[in-house]
């Protein structure tokens, strides 16, 4: 069994590599809800959705987010009538909204709802939100709060990072498939994905008993940086980590999953390529996924390292 941490783009790439290399009873993908968020009425899941599109194989590689040749008639009509369209809502995404707004306020869990989405959307894997409880991430700026997608889609990233909070996080219940994956005798390796650790891991980290599970899991514990050359493939992961005072790369990366991870798999090019940091050991790889053959041969090398560490 192999448990990936998920969230965003380049999280949603490893885990679609790892899905191509692995039977669906042998991973379980939990996904952040930090940036959920409900917009003109409906619940919206950002991450599980770019998730769930790209095992799906519908995704829109160049926006990154999306489904692919998806059209927009209600956000033209939307913007005819004068309501808000700073967060796009394609035509076919729209129906999947409706339904999961639909299904929750009937009182059935995100969990649930996610599955049948998955598997009407032909994915056989198992993604999970981390918690069925609302967490919601709220960006301290220099112009105060805004929450996730505010500062993310409204504001693109452009007021100055301070700091994070995860609300709802500490009274949330972490998925219970995740804490028995991760106490499971038979798990093999934990695959933190590519993901912008502060914005898309953190809030799976700031569930109660997440971090204390990953903590004391036995098995191989990998993160795979986002960085490459000192830069992220997409998203504004450089950005935060220079506003807050830290080098972007993966020494970064090992000192914010201290004690969490074993390996830290970085770029070639990476300043800590091959080095020991902390209890943390850096593997250089080509760790830019191209396509999904680039998913599946860094997806294969981290199961490599994985299995080279049990061993």
């Amino acid at each position: 069994m192999i448990v990936a941490l998920a969230g965003g783009v380049g999280g949603a790439r490893l885990a679609n590599g790892l899905a191509k290399l692995l039977a669906p009873e042998d991973l379980i993908i939990a996904v952040n809800v930090g940036d959920d968020f409900s917009h003109l009425g409906l619940s919206i899941c950002p991450d599980i959705d770019t998730v769930t599109y790209t095992l799906a194989g519908l995704n829109d590689e160049q926006r990154g987010w999306g489904i692919r040749n998806e059209t927009w008639s209600f956000m033209a009509t939307l913007r005819q009538l004068g309501g808000p369209d700073w967060f796009a809502l394609g035509d076919r995404d729209l129906a999947k909204h409706v339904l999961r707004t639909e299904r929750l306020r009937a009182g059935e869990s995100l969990t649930a709802i996610t599955r049948d989405i998955a598997r009407a959307s032909g994915v056989a894997h198992v993604i999970i939100p981390v918690s069925d409880d609302p967490v919601r991430s709220i960006i301290q700026t220099d112009e105060g709060d805004l929450s996730f997608q505010d500062y993310f889609v409204r504001r693109r990233c452009e007021p100055l990072f301070g700091g994070i909070r995860y609300d709802g996080a500490a009274a949330a219940t972490a998925n219970p498939q995740l804490l028995a994956a991760l106490a499971n005798p038979a798990l093999e390796a934990v695959v933190i994905c590519p993901s912008n650790p502060i914005l898309s891991i953190g809030p799976i980290l700031a569930v109660p008993g997440v971090e204390e599970s990953l903590r004391t899991a036995r098995a191989p514990r990998i993160a795979v940086s986002p960085f490459i050359a000192g830069e992220a493939v997409k998203g504004p992961a450089a950005k935060i980590m220079r506003e807050l005072g830290q080098s972007p790369g993966a020494g970064a990366i090992a000192e914010y999953y201290a004690g969490l991870v074993d390996v830290v798999v970085c770029d070639e090019r990476d300043p800590a390529a091959g080095r020991v940091i902390g209890e943390v050991r850096m593997i250089a790889m080509d760790t830019l996924m191209q396509g999904p053959a680039g998913q599946q041969r860094l997806a294969r090398e981290c199961l490599a390292a994985a299995a080279s560490l049990r061993r």
